[in-house]
């Protein structure tokens, strides 16, 4: 059995780093090694976790991830910096590029090609996804139809999904009636356009992960 691709997440947002643990920890051939908010987490977990890949995010609260590079390579680090961002500029692009990142993935990005990408890192033989060549429309998405968003309901339904309850169990945690989650969840199914729940997790990692953190941080 080859040797499986140990992931270090480091993103601020723990819904959207929870959802993306659950999509990777599905795959064979990797293992989510350490899962934290700050730079200062991830430095400490870099040696005893013997990190392949480090997928971070550049908008950390008051620190740009973009610091983690430099320190991270000053501590002996020789693996791979994929950089999972909701948009960056062209400017930024080059400097994370010039600082040793080795690609960029937008969050609205369908979640197979950040699976892809990691794939590649591991072979040592993907292209970055961000070269800083490109016009910078290509790396700071604009013009795409906002989500729908969710109801308080439907995002309370949604998370019990996410923690891969089922819908007797959401139905005991909220205490609404069995039938009732059906039907909100079929509302789900209909605004996202999915009919599964795998095919719902997905499209919330790719579109609506902010509108469920916002309403997390909320309660």
């Amino acid at each position: 059995m080859l040797p499986k691709t140990r992931i270090l997440l480091i993103d601020d947002h723990s819904l959207f780093r929870e959802a993306i643990a659950r999509l990777l920890g599905g795959e064979p051939d990797f293992a989510v090694v350490g899962e934290c908010a700050t730079l200062e987490e991830g430095l400490a977990l870099l040696p005893a976790a013997n990190v392949d890949v480090v997928l971070l995010d550049i908008n950390l609260g008051l620190r740009q991830g973009g610091a983690f590079l430099p320190l991270a390579k000053a501590q002996g680090f020789s693996g791979k910096v994929l950089v999972v961002t909701a948009g960056v500029s062209k400017f930024e692009a080059t400097r994370l590029m010039e600082r040793g990142c080795s690609g960029i993935v937008l969050k609205h990005d369908r979640p197979q090609l950040l699976v892809e990408r990691i794939r590649g890192l591991a072979r040592e033989a993907a292209e970055p996804v961000a070269d800083p060549r490109l016009p910078a429309g290509d790396l700071n998405p604009s013009g795409d139809a906002e989500p729908r968003p969710f109801t308080p309901r439907e995002r309370q339904v949604l998370r019990g999904v996410f923690a891969g309850q089922t819908n007797k169990e959401i139905a005991f945690s909220l205490h609404i009636s069995e039938p009732l989650v059906k039907a909100v969840l079929q509302q789900v199914f209909a605004k996202t356009g999915v009919r599964t729940r795998a095919q719902l997790v997905r499209t919330a990692i790719e579109r609506h992960w902010k509108d469920l953190e916002d309403d997390t941080e909320s309660v």
